[in-house]
């Protein structure tokens, strides 16, 4: 009795342990692509990491995803990137919080012809096979238009900008500016300030903006943290003001619905993520890659935030 219960157990322990190295074996065997982001604290970020996690499943491969806390962690991000590289991955996915800081360890990449797709925002290099991406500066050209058409064709307007260095902070800006000094020539862009993606910084640069021109008549804030800033800045005065903002994400979302926010530009960050990890699966298979993956954006108001095909993009 006492025996064939030791057997028992023994063959039971046997077996939980064979499953386990089976599964450490697939594990092993599955391809390993790491995804290092802007960040982790906005909304934006958590979906393109379920967009990715996703592509993973489909595709049977092993994704990570991590980014600093904040974007302006330029050098955590550099550490993060060294450390997934120091993984031996078979392909990596970056989005850059500085277009050159990242160059070196990329180069690394390349010599150990590990692949490397940039995703949201690129880099100055053209070290990545492909950078899925929204064409920010189209979208930041049509949330200009629409200030435009929304403030009346003239008057003053301002940015708050998540950074300068990072390449979707360079398009938006110039993509809005570009736009207005090109098509709304009696429109007025009296300043351009940096938050960091930051709410709360971005609610002081946002007030002091407010304080300095008392005749401004719009606002743009070129990511989910800078317009959130923006918003908490015209609650707190009490101003008028056309504020138009980019992204998504619950807060966004509800200060549209209560007319805070007269609209916004939202990415597919879903898209985003999976169409990272799909381009480094096409990459290890030596497909061919188009420079740039498009994809795409939509502006959406209180009128159509609610419409099947603006809803599914966006997130909370």
């Amino acid at each position: 009795m006492f025996s064939k219960r030791v057997l028992s157990i023994a063959v039971g322990l046997t077996m939980a342990w064979g499953g386990t190295t089976a599964a450490m074996a697939q594990q092993q065997q599955q391809v390993y692509i790491p995804l290092v982001s802007k960040g982790f604290q906005h909304q934006f970020w958590q979906a393109v990491k379920s967009g990715a996690e996703q592509a993973g499943k489909d595709l049977d491969v092993r994704v990570t995803f991590e980014g600093p806390e904040s974007e302006a962690m330029v050098d955590k991000q550099i550490d993060m990137l060294s450390a997934a590289l120091a993984k031996n991955p078979k392909a990596i996915g970056l989005a850059a919080l500085d277009s050159k800081a990242a160059i070196p360890l990329l180069k690394k990449a390349q010599a150990a012809k590990i692949p490397v797709v940039a995703f949201d925002s690129g880099v100055d290099s053209d070290i990545p096979v492909t950078t899925a991406t929204t064409d920010n500066k189209a979208a930041a050209a049509l949330a200009a238009d629409k200030m435009a058409e929304l403030i009346g064709g003239a008057g003053e307007v301002a940015l708050v900008v998540h950074d300068q260095t990072s390449r979707t902070g360079v398009d938006r800006r110039d993509g809005f500016v570009e736009r207005m000094k090109a098509a709304h020539p009696k429109i007025k862009i009296v300043s351009v300030q940096y938050g960091g993606g930051d709410h709360l910084k971005s609610t002081e640069i946002a007030k002091s903006i407010l304080q300095a021109y008392p005749q401004l008549k719009g606002m743009f804030g070129a990511n989910e943290g800078s317009v959130l800033g923006v918003v908490n800045a015209v609650r707190e005065t009490k101003r008028k003001l056309v504020v138009i903002g980019y992204d998504s994400g619950k807060q966004q979302k509800d200060a549209i619905k209560e007319g805070l926010i007269a609209g916004s530009i939202t990415q597919n960050p879903v898209g985003i993520g999976y169409k990272t990890v799909e381009a480094a699966v096409k990459a290890l298979k030596g497909e061919k890659l188009p420079k740039v993956i498009d994809t795409g954006f939509f502006w959406y108001d209180k009128t159509s935030i609610n419409d099947p095909k603006i809803a599914a993009v966006l997130y909370d």
